[in-house]
């Protein structure tokens, strides 16, 4: 089960970047998930629950924001969603494909609480570049 060690390296990172960023509550951590990356949302649920108890996110809530596989034919430069993980053009019929969508498996933000020394009591959002 991969996810547990992804969702230990989301903590680590998380963590990491709340403390850089004076934040010792993490509240909400968003994740991007695509299709192709064969990550399970409820096994990185299962994990987050588990995993951050204890830690300064262990009130935070994740949240998955789930990609589609959205290709492009290098033949006839269409787009196309892919359907039960058919690699075909819809178009032309071919099969030379470039993945545009759904191999993401990334932190796209997380907010958190600043302490009482930061510069503004309240929430922080932090997005990842």
């Amino acid at each position: 089960m991969h996810e547990t060690a992804l969702i230990a390296e989301v903590l680590k990172t998380v963590r990491q970047s709340a403390l850089e960023n004076n934040l010792p509550k993490v509240t909400k951590i968003k994740l991007a998930i695509g299709k192709l990356s064969m990550a399970l949302p409820e096994a990185l649920i299962f994990a987050f629950q588990v995993l951050k108890k204890g830690t300064i996110c262990e009130e935070a809530e994740l949240e998955i924001e789930s990609k589609e596989i959205i290709l492009q034919c290098l033949d006839c430069t269409q787009e196309f969603r892919s359907q039960d993980y058919n690699f075909s053009c819809p178009f032309c019929a071919r099969s030379r494909i470039k993945i545009i969508q759904g191999r993401e498996l990334h932190i796209i933000s997380f907010e958190g609480e600043e302490n009482e020394l930061g510069s503004n009591c309240g929430s922080t959002l932090i997005k990842s570049q």
